[in-house]
């Protein structure tokens, strides 16, 4: 005997009070932080000249910061619970204010280098706690809607600031690129004290100190090992290989011991027993690929390849952006009325199609058709987004959310990182031996194209009912 299924509610869920409040503020302290990440993209090879310094060297103000993110994100839920969510929101912009203005007063390419791992530090603070603050405050209801507002920081982040970069370059002394974040965070600290709820009484938590070393180790052996992968041997070379295997090892490790022990870990990996979590991250690590991978490509092809500026390449990425923006409340609405599922599945194949164009793209491709491709591209990474980010805190309660946030974070930034390593040594072995230039980068493309179209296949994992409302 099969059981009808309840057709699903339009009418739109009444959300929590006092939850909107909270998720600006979020937004507004976050896009400080995401734009002092992005900004740096087209600034690394003039600061190794202004600097005097080499590219491998200055390359570090990205790694280094990435490194610190991740060494700091696994201990947000254990901070969280020390501190409250309301303190250590503030104390992570604050950490990020101080290293924006160090970094500008920097003096030399190390000292840039250390403030800028200061940053990541804020950064990593910050990054999780922007989910779990409004996740927190929704209560589980209108979990889509909500997410397509507070993702906005992340959408907006590597589409405008790589243009902000190249405008302050282009206009400014290089010290403005760290100056221009301060506002958001002064305004964040502000709205913070005003309109985030008071932290209720803290509890004493044990630090898992085993687990932290573990997992934080593990993640920066990762994300070092991917951010070497495009010097020459790509991943067979030590200082790629050896990072990667010990950092996989640590990470066995740290999940073995994660799963067996019986008080609270670091970060509790039994939530992906939960299938929306599960699938959210795996899909979000894909999606992370999809955004980042071909982030490096695509401005990589109108620079190298079409020989434009930095802040020429930034514009023509806008109309990415702008798709990105403009699906997210949609796509919101339509997840809680026909499922996650069916939302996810459309928007990985508006991203493939959007890549299609690039796959026979040379120096002469009508850049209309591109610029028209891209808002598609963007139209489907919106529609992933903000889905899978709602998805990921589907049915949780409370006291699980922290926990969550860290984990789809995680899938994210490893999903980011690895996507950008992979096309980076595609890209760099397919244009030494193809016969032309645009043949390289529409070898490296196809890659691209493949990992949307197994992201694709992997959208049919997401619980059918997921999102809807009945």
């Amino acid at each position: 005997m099969t059981t009808k299924a309840p057709e699903a509610d339009t009418r739109a869920e009444e959300l929590a009070p006092g939850v909107w409040p909270v998720a600006w503020t979020v937004v507004v302290g976050a896009l400080g932080v995401l734009f002092g990440t992005t900004i740096v993209a087209v600034a690394v090879e003039p600061l190794a000249g202004i600097l005097d310094v080499p590219l491998s060297t200055i390359q570090w103000i990205s790694t280094g910061y990435l490194l610190a993110l991740a060494v700091v994100i696994p201990v947000v839920p254990w901070a969280q619970r020390r501190l409250g969510g309301r303190r250590l929101w503030i104390l992570g912009l604050l950490v990020f204010l101080v290293a924006s203005v160090l970094s500008a007063l920097a003096w030399d390419a190390a000292s840039l280098i250390a403030f800028r791992v200061l940053q990541g530090v804020g950064g990593g603070i910050l990054m999780p706690m922007m989910s779990t603050l409004v996740m927190q405050a929704a209560g589980g209801k209108g979990l889509a809607r909500i997410m397509a507002v507070i993702g906005i920081p992340a959408s907006l982040g590597p589409i405008l600031g790589p243009v902000l970069g190249g405008v302050v370059l282009d206009r400014l002394d290089w010290r403005w690129l760290f100056l221009v974040t301060l506002p958001f965070g002064m305004a964040g600290i502000a709205l913070a004290l005003k309109y985030l709820p008071k932290d209720e009484e803290t509890r004493p938590a044990k630090l898992d100190v085993t687990g932290f070393a573990l997992m934080s180790s593990s993640l920066a052996a990762v994300l070092y090992g991917l951010s070497d992968a495009s010097r020459d041997g790509g991943f067979l070379h030590q200082d790629v290989l050896v990072p990667l295997l010990a950092g996989l090892a640590a990470i066995g490790v740290f999940t073995r011991r994660a799963l067996r022990r019986r008080t609270e870990s670091l970060v509790d990996l039994r939530l992906l027993r939960h299938l929306p979590l599960a699938s959210s991250t795996l899909l979000l690590f894909l999606s992370g690929v999809a955004l980042y991978g071909a982030m490096l490509l695509i401005p990589l092809y109108f620079q190298q390849l079409r020989g434009m500026t930095p802040l020429v390449a930034g514009l023509l990425l806008i109309p990415q952006g702008v798709g990105t923006l403009l699906s997210r409340t949609p796509a919101a609405r339509l997840s809680e009325t026909i499922g996650s599922r069916w939302v996810v599945v459309a928007g990985f194949v508006l991203v493939t199609i959007g890549t299609v164009p690039f796959l026979g793209a040379t120096e002469h491709t009508d850049l209309v058709l591109i610029s028209a491709f891209l808002l598609v591209r963007g139209l489907g990474l919106g529609a992933v987004t903000v889905t899978l980010m709602a998805l990921a805190f589907e049915g949780l309660a409370r006291d699980e959310v922290p926990h969550a946030s860290v984990i789809s974070r995680i899938g994210q930034q490893l999903g980011g990182s690895f996507g950008t390593a992979v096309l980076a040594v595609t890209l760099q072995a397919a244009t030494t031996t193809a016969s032309t230039p645009a043949l390289g980068f529409q070898h490296a493309f196809w890659w691209a194209l493949g990992f949307t179209l197994l992201a694709v296949l992997v959208s049919f994992t997401v619980p059918r009912g997921s999102g809807t409302r009945g």
